[in-house]
This record gives structure tokens, sequence and C-alpha cells, in this order.
């Protein structure tokens, strides 16, 4: 009589390493780099890039207000939503961040500064913003990871362009601080959520 053998589990993929903090701010410095020259010989003055239309202070005073007012919009969003397979597609997306101590600050003004300089600062004024906004979202494809175009997905990818819209009509009216400031609060919300799901979920 032959023994048997023991069942074998599949062996599990590995999990994979996060992205670190390094990564998020290469991005940023490389969409620096591309805007400044498209912003140096398309802009008639690139000088004023951080004091028109508004003066300096002026954004920084009303982009605080709107990004506090974005802010809590996206979080009131997410509890209406938490339940659904879009904000849990999301978190997934996001979950791949290193999103431990300070980084959903330093991520946060990482991707501000990187994506408003180039979609807003440079591509903008000569694209537009419904251009842009379709690049922005084209752009965040792979993070999202968009498998199928269903329901879900839909609302993903409004959220984005509709992010991006917004930002783009803050950046026309007030500046590009303002719509920095906007960017990097969404983000820093939104990067706390993440967080805390992932807490939640690994109990």
């Amino acid at each position: 009589m032959t023994e048997s053998q023991p069942t074998q589990a599949p062996p599990q993929a590995a999990p994979r390493a996060p992205i670190r903090l390094g990564a998020q701010v290469l991005t940023c410095l490389a969409f620096c780099l591309i805007a400044a020259p498209i912003i140096y010989f398309s802009r008639p003055e690139p000088q004023t890039l951080f004091s028109r239309p508004a003066g300096p202070l002026t954004q920084l005073l009303v982009g605080q207000v709107l990004a506090l007012l974005a802010a809590g919009v996206s979080w009131l969003l997410f509890r209406a939503t938490s339940s659904s397979v879009s904000s849990a597609r999301t978190i997934e997306s996001y979950a791949r961040l290193d999103l431990g101590g300070l980084n959903p600050l330093w991520i946060s003004i990482a991707a501000a500064i990187g994506e408003e300089m180039l979609f807003r600062a440079a591509l903008q004024p000569l694209l537009g913003v419904w251009i842009v906004s379709l690049l922005f979202l084209l752009t965040h494809v792979p993070v999202y990871r968009f498998r199928k175009l269903d329901g879900a997905t839909m609302a993903q990818a409004a959220a984005v362009f509709g992010g991006s819209v917004v930002l783009g009509f803050v950046f026309d009216r007030v500046g590009l601080l303002a719509a920095m400031l906007v960017h990097m609060w969404i983000d820093i919300v939104g990067l706390l959520i993440v967080r805390q799901a992932i807490q939640a979920r690994n109990g």
C-alpha cells in the first residue's frame, strides 16, 4: 500500500515591492524638465508664470480655500461611494505606493508640482482645458490599471477627467500656485483614505 503524497499548495506570487517615494520625485523632476522648454518658448513672458492671472499672495489664499473645499468634497464622495467597485479598484491601485510616515504628503507635493507644471502651465495654453484633461486621463491609465470598459472604470475615468477640468479652470482663472494647492490637497486626502483602508483591511 502506497502512502498518498501530501498535496502541495500552488506557489504564491511574491508581493510586488511598493513604489517608493524616490520614483515619485523622479517623475516630478522629469515632468518639470519636459515642461520648462515648452513654457520658455511658448509663453510671451515666462517669468510671470507664478504671478498671473492673480498675484502670488491671492493665488495662495484663494487656492487654499479652494483646496480645502476640494479636499472636503473628495472625502465626502469617497464616504458616499466607499463600498463601490470603483472605490475598491482605486484603493487597490494606489495601495502599490509606499504610504508610510509622511509619504502621502511628499507624494502629493511631487505630483502637484510635476503634473501642474506639465499639464497646466506648459500644455494647457497650447491645447486647451479639454484636450489636456484627456491627456491627463490617458497618463493615469497605467496608474488605475483599467481592466475593462464597465461602470466602475467609467466612474474612475470620469473622476480623473473631471478633476483635471477643475484644475484647468483654477489655473486659468486664479493661477498655477492655486492649481498646485488644490491638486496637492486632493491627493493628500485621497492617499490618507487609501492608507486608512489598507490598515483596516490588514487589521
